[in-house]
């Protein structure tokens, strides 16, 4: 049987050195849930938040092929914490997942030049509107389709304003680029950042992403980034990050 841990920090070993800061959100209970093999000794964990579940421990199947009931996701993105993971996802899914890569990107609380995201920030266009997602932006955007997942995992205001930052670039009123979180723990956030599609080359993820930064490091948060593919670890480094490494991910649809 696949079981949901109540008590969390039962599996914190299992995951102990993995740098995934929703891995963190699942264990500190801000969102997500942990699953496990057994409740009172796990062996084996799954940590599940969004779009995205993580593998550690001993592998098992039922793990792999397990989907909670109240799932209703389009795709999932399965990690697997080694190699012997990654051949049992391979085993269990066949054709049904694609492989790929995305990019680790080092955390590292002191590494941003504050006056080079000022001016940043200062030289956002004529024409655009810079602004923090705020109540009514927060249901707007749930709405909108292409950047839904700056809110997605947010079930209301107050757990984004508790959980959750942003930064919402617009255009004649309308939201066209923005970084806000993705997710949440305590003590930082997980970055998710995107332009309209008609809107994009024109410097507004850098605008937004520098704001995002500067506001986390005024509460003192972390701002944590992971990279999907080589362009977001161009704008990543840009900001001032360093990328780290390659990691192998499953997309399942």
């Amino acid at each position: 049987m696949v079981f949901e841990l109540k008590e969390t920090k039962k599996a914190a070993p299992l995951f102990e050195g993995w740098q995934e800061t929703m891995i963190w959100s699942c264990l500190q209970k801000v969102m997500g849930s942990i699953y496990v093999d057994s409740p009172e000794n796990p062996a084996s964990a799954m940590a599940l938040l969004g779009d995205f579940c993580f593998f550690a421990g001993k592998p098992d199947r039922r793990l792999v092929l397990y989907e909670p009931e109240h799932s209703r996701r389009d795709f999932l993105i399965m990690v697997p914490q080694d190699e012997k993971w990654a051949r049992l996802i391979r085993e269990c899914y066949g054709e049904q997942v694609r492989e790929t890569v995305r990019y680790a990107i080092k955390k590292e609380p002191d590494v941003f030049d504050v006056e080079r995201l000022r001016a940043a920030v200062d030289g956002l266009a004529d024409g655009y509107m810079l602004r923090m997602m705020d109540e009514e932006l927060f249901w707007r955007c749930k709405e909108i389709p292409w950047c839904k997942d700056w809110v997605a995992l947010y079930g209301d205001y107050a757990m984004y304003r508790e959980y959750g930052l942003g930064a919402v670039i617009l255009k004649d009123g309308e939201p066209v680029s923005g970084a806000s979180s993705y997710s949440g723990y305590t003590g930082g956030i997980e970055i998710e950042i995107d332009t309209r599609e008609d809107c994009r080359r024109q410097g507004l993820a850098y605008v937004c992403g520098a704001k995002l930064i500067l506001e986390c490091l005024e509460r003192g948060w972390y701002p944590s980034w992971d990279a999907q593919n080589m362009w977001s670890v161009g704008l990543a480094r840009k900001l001032g990050y360093h990328f780290d490494r390659e990691y192998t991910v499953f997309i399942c649809l």
